[in-house]
């Protein structure tokens, strides 16, 4: 028994149809009721109605198919600080100025600790270690966020992140931000870009330490929110803690370094790219067919 193409071949794209081998499917009237079950997964959306139901498939059998099956990806999930836009470096450039102005060099080690993250060391803290007499915190913490906003007025987005927001939409992928900084931040740092519409959701950690990543919590929160499972969405991370938090949220992560980070140990990360322009989003998909 055949199926009614009339019913698969409007519901199940070409182009996502997943074969245990590539290549093995060319056409979707080339598949048998039983290999539905092993091939197509529920991300592709084919409905179960009762006249589906002499054919034996359930929702359940198709969830449960092979771990050779295809991954069929329906989420992007973007940190935003340095990966969306290269924030952390405008933020390395005005405490580093900060700390030349008190006549003191910014350890740079300590600094890395606290990229994506809200833990790691206070930076007054360690301006303050490195002088005879405390500095004027809240002087200084007003004239280095004035700084930091005019160097955050220069900054692009970064490259291929446009392109791959496009693409994603284009394709009929949901994307959301996955971030450790404040909604608020983050609002306007994408409404500055000109990128604040079309989000699925934004998570953020709004101040709250252990909410932060490396934790996973809040791409476990993104995930629950979009309703999707860990092994169907992709996270692109700039920093050790990013990519850590969404390792252990079990989600395929791709490390985009910026200026800062780029020396720092991303080892964690399932692939390091130097920018997303070298892997068009078509071509990163390909790699889970």
């Amino acid at each position: 028994m055949r199926l009614d193409d009339r019913r698969l071949v409007p519901l199940v794209a070409e182009r996502l149809v997943a074969a245990r081998v590539l290549g093995e499917i060319r056409n979707a009237r080339e598949l048998e009721p039983d290999q539905v079950v092993r091939v197509v997964r529920d991300p592709l959306r084919v409905r179960l109605g009762e006249a589906d139901a002499h054919l034996g498939r359930v929702r359940e059998a198709v969830q449960g198919a092979d771990s050779t099956m295809a991954r069929v990806i329906r989420v992007l999930l973007f940190d935003f600080d340095g990966t969306v836009v290269d924030t952390e470096s405008i933020d390395l450039r005005s405490w580093r100025e900060v700390f030349e102005e008190h006549g003191v060099e910014l350890p740079l080690d300590r600094f890395a600790l606290r990229i994506g993250t809200l833990a790691g060391p206070n930076e007054l803290d360690e301006l303050d270690a490195l002088l005879a007499a405390p500095c004027d915190r809240d002087a200084v913490q007003a004239a280095r966020r004035l700084r930091e906003q005019e160097l955050l007025e220069l900054e692009p987005i970064r490259p291929g992140v446009r392109r791959y927001l496009d693409d994603a939409r284009r394709l009929g992928l949901a994307v959301a931000i996955v971030s450790s900084s404040r909604e608020r931040w983050i609002a306007d740092g994408l409404a500055r870009l000109g990128c604040a519409d079309g989000w699925a959701c934004v998570v953020s950690a709004n101040g709250v330490p252990e909410r932060a990543k490396p934790a996973p919590t809040l791409y476990a929160e993104a995930l629950q929110k979009l309703g999707v499972a860990a092994d169907e969405a992709v996270a692109f991370e700039d920093s050790p803690n990013g990519i850590l938090a969404a390792r252990a949220a079990g989600i395929f992560c791709v490390a985009v370094p910026n200026e800062v980070t780029k020396r720092l140990d991303l080892s964690h990360a399932d692939l390091v790219v130097e920018s997303l322009e070298d892997v068009p989003l078509e071509e990163l998909l390909a790699r889970f067919a």
